[in-house]
């Protein structure tokens, strides 16, 4: 049996899949927009061009996807495949309700960011950072002046001379700096050497805080570089020749991790806030990279899901259409624990019994055509024996009577009892060819060269036959039975010229075509002879059905059987007065298909 699986199907992949990639797309999106919100509102930088590239890149993506469905869907609209129509209400109820369901969640959300936009406004954060900066750089430079006045004011001599005894106490020192002034954190001296360098002399402090090397050589303040000066201002005076003090003053601690800290806040704040006039794009760009997206691939995933809901309707209406043309081995694929499923069962239950009255029916008309085919012969055996039988009574008689004259009537009365043994012979050597399975030896033939050798002996004795050809390719093959296909041609042609009485023209022409996922060599022979009439038309293929005086009526029968048993089909066009056309389709992509030995022949009655 034949399972029906009808088109469009508007994705690539499958629904599964499609739910997948939504959830990878959600996952992508929230990463992307921590990193966007996160250079914008933590950074205080606007986005790379990468980050954009990649915001702009997945709508495009989507977009083209879904354009290439949409466009399938319209065309099949257009073209009024099955199911086309109902999916495309589908989808539009989806993204109506979609639509009644963004639209004010989406005018909430941008009414909610302008408000919090104007609550930012209103809260003056820049200009407590402004004054904490302020603040700051004012204390810095109390602090400075307050060194200043320790250096000028205090004679550090006595300590130091104090610090280089052996026996001083590190701790004592260090007391008696912090008496001093609590903000002092350390003293170092350091003298010149005869090679230039300065070399590290009496230290008084924290050990952490002693240098090695003097961070200046010039009096007065050093220029602060961290992470040597981290919450520490240097001062450097010369107590005496080639001997430099570094006197060093905390700010205290975290001082300048708090200053920095200030300043870096401050410019990523005036950056926000310099955001606000560009709200509506910064919202713009959230929407479409963030939210579209999204919106797009819901409805990819909804075409998918209309297309798996109308795929089971337009199967059955499709299985409906062929059973109604007489192809009743269709069966849907059933799917189970599904409302329709039912249907379907239904559908192939009732299709595989009208298969089975079908085969019934012909099996009967199977009956019936072979009884007539028997009476239809014994009426052509009789007629011929009555002949015979004359010819015989009538030289046994001359032979009674006359036995001398018999010689007068013996060669005419034996010639029409030959004549009509011979047509005797002819009729039932071709019921037998109708009747017996044949033995067909398939090979590829170039279609050509076969009309060519069938038509030769006919532009001899049909000199007023015009053979046209031109539209039978050179290269234009077929795997066939030579030797019976060669018949299917001839009898083809001599009832073409039969039908223009011996003077007209014959076109042959061979074309590709496709029918469903197979494709065909379509043969075509038109004569300008008198046509088939309306009457005429539907015994063409019935076997002793002739309008020819010496026909026997089996010879397109014969034909139809040959190309049926290639697994191609044959029909005609035809008009009184127009000449008639006969069309023979050969499958080329899977070969033909053979009754088995001893399997009844049955003609297909649609064509």
């Amino acid at each position: 049996m034949k399972t029906v699986r009808t088109h469009p199907r508007y994705s690539f992949i499958t629904v599964r899949s499609l739910v997948l990639i939504y959830l990878l797309l959600c996952i992508l999106t929230v990463f992307f927009a921590r990193t966007f919100f996160s250079d914008i509102f933590r950074e205080g930088s606007i986005p790379e061009l990468l980050t954009y590239i990649m915001f702009l890149t997945i709508p495009a993506v989507l977009l083209i996807f879904l354009a290439f469905s949409v466009q399938n869907l319209v065309r099949d609209i257009w073209a009024r495949r099955m199911g086309s129509r109902f999916q495309a209400r589908l989808l539009g109820y989806f993204v109506i309700t979609v639509l009644f369901t963004a639209v004010p969640i989406g005018v909430v959300t941008i009414q909610s960011v302008y408000e919090i936009a104007r609550f930012w406004r209103t809260v003056h954060v820049e200009e407590a950072l402004r004054e904490a900066q302020k603040m700051t750089l004012e204390s810095y430079s109390f602090q400075m002046e307050k060194l200043e006045n320790l250096v000028q004011n205090n004679d550090f001599d006595p300590l130091m001379t104090l610090a280089g005894e052996p026996d001083a106490a590190g701790e004592d020192l260090i007391g008696r700096l912090k008496n001093v002034a609590e903000e002092l954190t350390a003293i170092q001296d350091f003298h010149l050497q005869e090679d230039g360098a300065w070399q590290g002399g009496t230290f008084v402090g924290e050990p952490a805080g002693e240098l090695k090397v003097p961070p200046g050589t010039q009096p007065g303040f050093v220029s602060r570089e961290i992470p040597r000066d981290t919450d520490v201002i240097r001062y450097i005076v010369y107590p005496e020749k080639n001997t430099l003090r570094v006197i060093s003053y905390g700010l205290g601690e975290g001082f300048d991790r708090g200053i920095t800290m200030v300043e870096e806040e401050l410019g990523r704040f005036s950056f926000v806030t310099a955001l606000g006039p560009n709200l509506k794009s910064l919202l713009a760009l959230y929407l479409g990279a963030f939210i579209f997206p999204t919106l797009l691939m819901t409805v990819i995933i909804t075409l998918s899901f209309a297309s798996k809901i109308t795929q089971p309707l337009a199967e059955l209406t499709e299985a409906t259409r062929r059973v109604a043309e007489g192809d009743f081995s269709i069966q849907i694929l059933a799917r189970p624990e599904d409302e329709l499923g039912v249907l379907v069962q239904s559908f192939n239950a009732m299709v595989q019994d009208l298969e089975k009255s079908r085969a019934a029916l012909v099996r009967t008309e199977k009956i019936s055509i072979w009884q007539s085919m028997a009476q239809q012969l014994a009426h052509e055996i009789k007629n011929p024996l009555t002949p015979i039988k004359l010819s015989a009574e009538r030289v046994l008689r001359r032979w009674k009577n006359e036995p001398g004259g018999i010689g007068e009537i013996l060669e005419n009365s034996m010639m029409a009892i030959i004549q009509e043994v011979d047509g005797l012979s002819a009729l039932l050597n071709e019921f037998r060819t109708l009747a017996r399975p044949m033995e067909h030896s398939l090979s590829w033939t170039k279609l050509r060269d076969l009309v060519e050798e069938t038509i030769i002996p006919y532009h001899t004795s049909y000199p007023e036959v015009h053979f046209d050809m031109d539209q039978v390719g050179t290269d234009f093959s077929v795997k066939i039975d030579r030797r019976h296909f060669t018949q299917v041609l001839t009898n083809l042609i001599i009832n073409g010229i039969d039908a223009m009485n011996g003077k007209g023209l014959i076109q042959i022409r061979a074309d590709l075509v496709k029918k469903r996922e197979s494709r065909y060599c379509r043969l075509s022979i038109r004569d300008t002879g008198k046509g088939i009439n309306e009457e005429e038309s539907s015994q063409v293929f019935t076997p002793y059905f002739t309008t020819k005086e010496s026909g026997t009526g089996l010879g397109l029968p014969i034909v139809e059987r040959i190309v049926n048993d290639h697994g191609g089909s044959i029909w005609f066009n035809s008009a009184e007065g127009m000449g008639t056309t006969f069309f023979i389709d050969i499958p080329i992509d899977e070969p033909a298909i053979f009754p088995e030995k001893g399997a009844d022949y049955d003609k297909d009655p649609h064509h």
